[in-house]
């Protein structure tokens, strides 16, 4: 610990042993051999000291320092008050260092950090299990020579970690991991990887379930449809038949529209073609289903104006990007009220194309538009009912605009009206 004024006392205590030997050599009538002797005394004592402190710092086993007196006193002191404060900022570090590796090893997930160069430095318990990584003998090793299935190694020097990856796990290729690369610090990489494989195969379950019921539905929906529609109504003769048959054709129709709309979203789950590969002619496409939603909007007499960029034409899947607008475009035509105007944009703008679709209706209160794109989900069920809706529309455009890169935005005010859009980016963009 350091003394107030100590150095004070240490330039007294050099002056008092000084003027001990020049007293002795004025007395022997020799000042300058006395002084001269004095100092070189001084400068042995303080080398053997010295010696002392080199043989302490790096060969004594000792953690105390050795008894000295002076200003020796206060450097050792010193110096082992540091190594005592270093000592226990090690040991809350190593604590630290101790707690953090007890946590990353009770992580469900395997976990990796490389480093700029891909380098593994660390793996948690998990990592070694599941990736195959073995350490310490794979440290400083590179991450994409021991992973080496071709779509992590493509999406690894991508560089583009916004979305996670699924790839079969390199120890077992009957499980799926998910990969999901995060940078952090001074060019690290922290790689989360997490088995998946129960979420994936419950999710082809569903899907096949799903495709599976929907096709054995539609030859009984259909054979159903055929005799309703060959037995006789009277409604004069028996009203109350009449109405049956009414409504017994009406709910099948209904299941059919249910059916069908269920195929073309497993279709799209399914889809596996590539949106670069052809272009699509959206100008021929909207003007077709202009003359579809004209016929749509007999009953109700909306005012229906599309204002279509003539040339403007993208890449992507056809039969996909027509169930999307045709959908936006009658969804306005059904839930807007009788009368209303609907326009529909296809126009180019600086970062992409952009289609919309506005209407002057009733609008749709905040806390539905989150739950819209869900399946089945329906703002008001009586009036679903009513225009035959199946709850499915909202969720094919979600599965279309995401198999081309895009998202649906969706602003709406009650009383005001709604605006369904989504943005094709400018690299889907075939000419202007």
């Amino acid at each position: 610990m350091y003394y107030p004024f100590s150095w004070m006392k240490s330039l007294l205590r050099l002056f008092g042993y000084l003027l001990i030997f020049a007293v002795a050599g004025w007395y022997l009538d020799d000042m300058m051999f006395a002084i001269t002797l004095g100092a070189v005394t001084l400068l042995a004592l303080n080398y053997w000291q010295l010696l002392k402190l080199n043989r302490w710092l790096w060969h004594s086993r000792k953690m105390s320092p050795p008894t000295v007196k002076g200003v020796w006193e206060h450097i050792y002191e010193g110096i082992y008050y540091l190594q005592r404060r270093n000592r226990n900022k090690r040991k809350e570090l190593g604590e630290l260092v101790k707690r953090f590796r007890e946590g990353s090893e009770a992580l469900p997930d395997a976990a990796v950090v490389v480093d700029a160069k891909a380098n593994i430095i660390w793996c948690n318990r998990l990592a070694r299990l599941d990736l195959g990584l073995k350490w310490p003998a794979d440290a400083g090793r590179r991450l994409d020579n021991l992973i080496r299935h071709p779509e992590f190694i493509a999406y690894f020097h991508a560089g583009n970690f916004d979305h996670p990856i699924e790839v079969p796990a390199p120890t077992n290729p009957g499980k799926t991991f998910e990969y999901r690369i995060m940078p952090y610090g001074d060019a690290h990489l922290l790689l989360i990887a997490r088995d998946i494989t129960r979420v994936s195969q419950l999710e082809e379950m569903r899907k096949d379930f799903v495709a599976n019921v929907s096709h054995e539905l539609r030859t009984p929906l259909t054979v159903l449809q055929g005799y309703l529609e060959l037995l006789p109504v009277d409604a004069m003769e028996d009203p109350f038949q009449a109405k049956a048959i009414n409504e017994m054709s009406a709910q099948t129709q209904r299941m059919q529209n249910l059916v069908e709309d269920l195929l073309v979203l497993s279709r799209i789950e399914a889809s596996s073609e590539r949106i670069y590969e052809n272009v699509v002619n959206m100008p021929a496409m909207f003007k077709q289903m202009e003359a579809e939603a004209q016929a749509l909007n007999k009953e109700k007499q909306h005012t229906i104006n599309f204002h279509v960029d003539a040339a403007l034409k993208v890449f992507g899947v056809e039969t996909e990007l027509r169930s999307a607008c045709s959908n936006l475009v009658f969804n306005a035509v059904h839930y807007t009220p009788a009368g209303g105007q609907i326009d529909v944009y296809w126009q180019a703008r600086d970062d992409g194309a952009r289609f919309a679709v506005v209407d002057n209706g009733e609008g749709i209160a905040q806390n539905h538009l989150a739950r819209l794109t869900e399946r089945f989900y329906r703002v008001d069920k009586a009036r679903s009912r009513k225009t035959g809706g199946s709850g499915l529309g909202l969720s094919i455009v979600k599965h279309v605009l995401s198999h081309h890169n895009a998202r649906l935005e969706i602003t709406s005010k009650v009383g005001e009206g709604s605006e369904f859009s989504f943005l094709l980016s400018q690299e889907l963009v075939a000419g202007t």
